[in-house]
């Protein structure tokens, strides 16, 4: 029997799509990484019996970055990521273990069918799921055929079994399109990014973004956002005058027209208007027409229509909205949500999907008086060759989807229901008036057919004054005759919904991809959403923009990111050579780089005028020990440290308080000490500012502070205040926090897990000795004779945090979930450094390893 593995893209689509074909008699168990499950099943594949096995992965299997070295900041040119800078294909999450698990799952199959998302990202993941199967897999045998890809459109019984009938094969020219466009966005984002923010960072203190991004897709977006900010910024209000008239048809009643010429910008002018209509008593009808007008229904619907109304309409953020709507694919409600396509094939189910609907309370009128009477066939629209239009596949209630599922649901279904409805039919009315030389409108519309208007009724046709029967030459007695004041008004703030549509219009981004864009301008403060999801571009947004425009206005135009993604989509097509695009659109950008590095002095004199040199930002927070002289500590993101008299600056840890510790200094360097700090439920450790900008030891790296620091005698370094190894992480020791008393603790100087301990205790001090069983440090506590917990009222104790009985009910863990109480099993298994390679007296390192006792200590914190 041959055993055929097939891959999904989500755990939970792996789900649906193996409860489909194995018509619900299947086996599942968790796979060895936790993340995926795999669902077994015996069945027929292509004439044979076979067993199958149902998996996913999580996403990308991979992920693009430069080799070692060209990830350091400080050590490379930014120029060199071009061209020199070597990439290669990193897992995408190596907590998942995605690689191992594949080919475990792998061994010994016969064939393999990816059920990936049918878009260009599911086909580049398809190849890199096959780099991981295929040489762990049985080798075919002569030309047989091992690779098979289903294609599908939405997760229902029909479409699954279907694509499982007719199976066709990965298109490598789509994956190399996604590998092309990763490659570009990874070395032209990462050299501007690097050089702007470390050039820029380095000058000025307010800048409030921790990273100066720039991106291919990303500037172009932010440019229309600044675009419209300068209109706004430049428009300058006119006065005009309108002229309005009312007529009194019948004594009750009064009708409002409208002035032919519109507005004049003249005063005098209009005056004169007015004067003339003045001299007259009558309104002469000129003419009546009557015409039967339509509104169309609108086209089926594709994912950048759906953002735009779920930004506009339901005030949702395009990501959000886009991680909703595919919530609601996995789960089997609506079909695939990243579509270009407006028109259904010709064998699409229209009236199968229809029937879905007809016992919704909401619509269900509108869906059985359409299932009666025939439905309309939608609307041509553009059909891209990806997907079909987003359609509710099946019935449900607000209670099963919840409050913003259920409303992107309701959205979806209506517009489906309202591309199979006839258009919606009017009649229009138009009176023409004259008044003395000067003409008149007026207009009325009246409603014959509301078609598709009846499900979605914000589409109605507006009610309006109902105008009186009349004919030519028939004269009406004038109500007033006025001259109104106004003022032009200049355009709003960009909405989300006009920057996709100006996004789509230039071809910025694709449909996945729009929404990460908006979002990433966003997240690096460049722009803010104000009320009725409007982008305003912030100070840091607006100066970025000028500056590009003033260098090299292609950085910010539509017009050179749009070239490549045509590029891009000829490969997809394979009508392109991907080294070829590549080569070209790198060469084009390098030249571009080194233009604006040239010239960078033109964005920098529009910064200066912007933000506060570092020199003026920031207080007074701690010594310098260079210069001795007080160094100003800058909160704004990034949070650093700047000394003026030396012009050095010396980066923080982020996302937490820094306050001077106690004035004490570094015994290598003479910098005053700061401490850092998460919080008071979180850790906090003291670093030199020096040393943590440069390491001072080889067995040190750039970013360690003092609990991470191996000097062998100073009071604030792992040597003194190292515990023991951590309980969770492999490489992390339990350091005392000195600072924490009363309420005292020890952290892990890698990962979260912080012990609480000796509450209320005066005193906590690492011991030079260390304990027999686990080689940790003993601790010396001093309590207070009025709160001692100790036996016997004593007040001092010397033991092991891990394995004396007397501290037993005096420690507690927190912020970590443990994993098995026996965790890596087996005496010696656990590589442990005792408290960071066992200090004794003298403060000597002793490589020597200590005992296993960490599994037996997880047991006792449980």
């Amino acid at each position: 029997m041959r055993t055929v593995l097939m891959v999904a893209e989500k755990p939970s689509l792996a789900q649906s799509i193996a409860k489909i074909l194995s018509r619900g008699n299947m086996s599942s168990r968790k796979g060895l990484n936790g993340a995926c499950s795999v669902h077994e099943y015996t069945g027929s594949f292509i004439g044979q019996s076979a067993h199958f096995k149902m998996t996913s992965v999580c996403g990308h299997v991979m992920t693009l970055d430069f080799i070692g070295k060209y990830n350091s900041w400080d050590k490379v040119d930014p120029a060199e990521l071009f061209s020199k800078a070597p990439t290669e294909k990193k897992e995408a999450n190596p907590k998942l273990t995605m690689v191992k698990f594949l080919q475990v799952e792998g061994r010994g199959c016969d064939c393999i069918v990816l059920w990936l998302d049918c878009d260009k990202e599911g086909e580049n993941i398809c190849f890199e799921v096959l780099d991981a199967v295929l040489p762990v897999m049985n080798k075919p045998r002569g030309s047989e055929r091992t690779i098979y890809r289903a294609k599908f459109s939405s997760i229902t019984d029909t479409d699954i079994c279907n694509a499982m009938n007719h199976l066709g094969e990965p298109n490598r020219n789509e994956a190399l399109s996604v590998d092309a466009r990763q490659e570009l966005d990874l070395r032209i984002g990462c050299a501007f990014t690097r050089f702007q923010t470390k050039y820029f960072q380095g000058k000025y203190g307010n800048l409030d973004s921790s990273l100066i991004s720039f991106g291919p897709c990303q500037t172009p977006t932010l440019g229309f956002c600044v675009e419209r900010h300068d209109k706004i910024q430049s428009f300058k209000p006119e006065t005009y005058w309108v002229l309005q008239a009312k007529v009194n048809p019948e004594k009750e009643s009064s009708l409002t027209l409208d002035w032919d010429r519109v507005r004049v910008f003249d005063r005098e002018v209009a005056q004169m208007f007015l004067n003339i209509t003045k001299m007259a008593k009558e309104a002469k009808v000129e003419s009546v027409s009557k015409k039967e007008k339509v509104k169309q229904r609108p086209l089926a619907l594709n994912t950048v229509e759906m953002l735009r109304v779920a930004s506009a309409a339901l005030g949702m953020g395009p990501q959000y909205a886009m991680q909703i709507a595919e919530r609601l694919y996995t789960q089997g409600y609506i079909s695939y949500p990243r579509t270009e396509t407006t028109h259904y094939p010709e064998n699409f189910d229209l009236k199968g999907c229809l029937r879905q609907q007809a016992n919704n309370p909401y619509w269900a009128e509108t869906v059985k008086a359409l299932l009666s009477e025939g439905i309309n066939r939608p609307r041509k629209g553009h059909d891209a060759g990806d997907h079909p239009p987003i359609t509710p596949m099946r019935a449900a209630t607000e209670a099963e989807l919840g409050g913003d599922g259920w409303q992107l649901y309701e959205y979806i279904t209506r517009h489906f229901i309202a591309t199979v409805s006839t258009d919606c039919k009017y009649l229009q009315t138009t009176i023409s008036f004259s008044i003395g030389p000067e003409r008149f409108t007026c207009v009325g519309k009246v409603v014959t057919s509301p078609g598709f208007t009846e499900v979605m009724p914000w589409h109605n046709i507006p009610l309006e004054e109902s105008l009186p029967h009349c004919e030519k030459g028939d004269l009406f007695p004038i109500g007033e005759i006025k001259l109104l004041e106004k003022q032009t008004s200049p355009p709003d703030y960009l909405t989300e919904a006009e920057l996709i549509t100006l996004m789509e219009k230039h071809g910025i981004g694709t449909d996945a991809s729009i929404p990460v864009h908006i979002n990433n301008i966003c997240q690096r403060n460049y722009v803010t959403v104000e009320s009725g999801r409007r982008l305003k571009p912030t100070n840091l947004g607006i100066v970025l923009v000028h500056g590009y425009y003033k260098i090299d206005a292609e950085l910010v135009l539509p017009t050179i990111r749009s070239a490549v993604e045509k590029q891009l989509n000829l490969i997809a097509l394979g009508k392109a050579n991907y080294h070829q695009v590549l080569e070209h659109t790198l060469d084009i950008f390098k030249r571009k780089f080194h233009y604006f590095v040239d010239s960078i002095a033109g964005m920098d004199e529009l910064m200066e005028v912007s933000f506060s040199p570092l020199a003026a930002t920031g207080k007074p927070l701690s010594r310098c020990g260079k210069c001795h002289r007080f160094m100003k500590y800058i909160q704004a993101k990034p949070s650093r440290l700047h000394c003026s008299h030396c012009d050095d600056t010396y980066s923080l840890p982020q996302n937490g308080t820094i306050k001077l510790y106690k004035e004490l200094r570094c015994p290598l360097d003479d910098f005053e000490l700061v401490l850092w700090s998460s919080g008071s439920r979180g850790k906090s450790y003291p670093l030199c500012p020096y040393c943590y900008n440069h390491p001072p030891f080889r067995d040190m790296k750039k970013g360690m502070g003092c609990n991470e620091c191996t000097h062998p005698t100073c009071q604030h370094s792992l040597s003194m205040l190292g515990i023991g190894q951590c309980v969770e992480c492999e490489n992390g020791v339990l350091v005392l926090d000195s600072t924490s008393g009363p309420k005292w603790k020890m952290a892990c100087n890698k990962c979260n897990v912080i012990v609480h301990f000796f509450e209320n205790a005066h005193k906590v001090r690492v011991s030079a000795e260390t304990c027999d069983l686990c080689e940790a440090a003993l601790v010396d506590v001093d309590f207070n004779k009025a709160k001692s917990p100790l036996p016997g009222d004593e007040t001092q104790h010397s033991g092991c945090v891990f394995c004396d009985p007397v501290f037993q009910d005096l420690v507690e863990l927190k912020h970590a979930a443990m994993r098995h109480p026996m965790h890596r099993g087996g005496q010696g298994k656990r590589q442990g450094r005792g408290r960071g390679k066992g200090r004794r007296p003298g403060g000597r390192l002793n490589p020597k390893k200590p005992k296993d006792k960490m599994a037996a200590l997880a047991a006792y914190f449980v």
